[in-house]
């Protein structure tokens, strides 16, 4: 009885392997999580907030406009900033991910190459090569 039960277990397995979405299906997901940011100033200023160690330290802070680049498996809308903390910091950038409309990772550029979890061949500093910047006044009225 017991070799029953085993090779019932063995063969309903083996049709259980085929459970789960396709690459086809897995591209589709991804592709319609790709929406454009409209409210991504605010999430870059809501995340800023307690991302910086003293937000009141900020000038010259620049924004690219939402541009959908190649990161990980596939592409996502990026968004780069540039800014200045404090008196005798230098120039910082960073990256903004922006998945289903919303913020979902910042890479700070000006510490190396993007996190090592996602599987990105470039470096940060890559994605913003040919960003066009505006000011981001709202980012130099932080207050804590």
């Amino acid at each position: 009885m017991r070799w029953v039960v085993l090779l019932a277990v063995l063969v309903l397995g083996g049709c259980a392997s085929d459970i789960g979405p396709s690459p086809a299906e897995l591209r589709q997901q991804w592709e319609a999580q790709n929406i454009v940011p409209a409210a991504y100033k605010a999430d870059l200023i809501a995340f800023m907030r307690t991302y910086l160690n003293d937000p009141r330290q900020v000038r010259g802070a620049t924004v690219s406009q939402p541009q959908r680049k190649t990161v990980g498996r596939g592409e996502r809308y990026v968004v780069c900033l540039r800014y200045t903390e404090g008196r005798n910091a230098g120039q910082r950038e960073g990256v903004a991910t922006f998945v289903s409309g919303k913020l979902d990772r910042y890479f700070d550029v000006t510490k190396g190459k993007l996190d090592r979890s996602i599987d990105l061949p470039v470096e940060a500093g890559e994605l913003c090569k040919d960003a066009v910047f505006a000011p981001f006044p709202e980012l130099e009225k932080l207050t804590r």
